[in-house]
């Protein structure tokens, strides 16, 4: 007999299929000293694009100056190969930044907060209130326009600066988002230190007013939880949407000690495991982040791409 989920009422077998959203062109490059060009990050995309993940995070429409690594990102979505079925989105700060997005074809857009204030102030160097005012118009022009859009909240769990973050104010500023017009919100865990317990806590808390379809979290492996972490999700809570980054690419440049995010083909090959439907090939996966890896001349932090290199992954 399949068990029960206890906070969604779906059973084992019932679950919808797992999206992934693989971050690793924006979140995981932009993080790392090395700019790639044009061709590499299309071709790494590209190679993304055939692995089966649902969406991927293409590039960023923030100031080339605050970001240099994506300083590209019109040019790579100018050139990328588009599957059917696959959604290509970017990061966006304000209204030049939806533009500009607009202008290459982005098919959704991601605006970014953070539940702890001085997080925000350090990251976009306003208070929450302030940004969720600047993303008014932005939210309103995406709508206009008929672009899905998705809301960011980072330091879900806990923050550099503050620390622990209650899931009361995580709840807040994500209602704060939905009230504004976001369609999908994604909860990080910024720095990588949440453990199953906090998430259950989160949880408890955020879903009370969302629907966990509604809902995507974000984990970073710092401490080495993430895996645990999107298996409590989606086993206990029905979540069925991670975002990732193939090879463990990326970090924070706003938070300190915050390693990279939790590796695309470790949490694919885990929710398989134990039993998800996942339409990811994580040997493509691994393939397309060794490709990177090598354009970086650093070895990916992933446990399959590990494995990968001994010739030990099994088809």
């Amino acid at each position: 007999m399949s068990p029960t989920l206890p906070h969604t009422g779906e059973t084992g077998t019932a679950r919808r299929p797992v999206r992934i959203v693989e971050v690793g062109p924006r979140d995981g490059l932009q993080s790392e000293a090395a700019i790639l060009s044009t061709e590499v990050k299309v071709a790494f995309i590209n190679a993304l694009s055939r692995t089966g993940v649902a969406e991927i995070e293409a590039g960023s429409f923030v100031s080339a100056k605050a970001v240099p690594q994506l300083a590209n990102s019109e040019d790579v979505f100018r050139k990328i190969e588009r599957v059917p079925g696959v959604t290509y989105s970017a990061l966006v700060p304000n209204e030049r930044g939806l533009e500009r997005a607009r202008a290459v074809g982005a098919q959704k857009i991601a605006v970014f907060i953070a539940a702890s204030d001085t997080f925000t102030r350090r990251n976009i160097n306003a208070t929450i209130a302030e940004s969720l005012e600047r993303f008014r118009p932005v939210v309103a022009g995406a709508k206009r326009d008929g672009m899905a859009l998705r809301g960011y909240v980072s330091t879900a769990l806990f923050c550099p600066y503050e620390g622990r973050v209650a899931p009361a104010r995580v709840a807040d500023v994500t209602k704060r988002l939905l009230d504004l017009g976001v369609d999908e919100i994604s909860l990080g865990d910024t720095i990588g230190k949440g453990a199953p317990t906090d998430v259950r806590k989160l949880l408890d808390a955020v879903l009370l007013g969302l629907p966990p379809e509604r809902l995507a979290l974000h984990f970073h492996d710092t401490y080495g939880m993430a895996v645990a972490n999107v298996l409590t999700a989606w086993w206990e809570y029905g979540i069925g949407t991670f975002d990732s980054s193939a090879g463990g690419l990326g970090g924070c440049p706003y938070a300190p000690g915050a390693s990279g995010n939790v590796a695309t083909e470790d949490v694919v090959y885990a929710l398989k495991a134990c039993g998800a439907t996942v339409a990811v090939d994580e040997r493509k996966v691994v393939a397309a982040a060794q490709s990177v890896g090598r354009e970086l001349n650093r070895r990916l932090s992933s446990r399959l791409s590990q494995v990968e290199s001994s010739g030990t992954l099994e088809a």
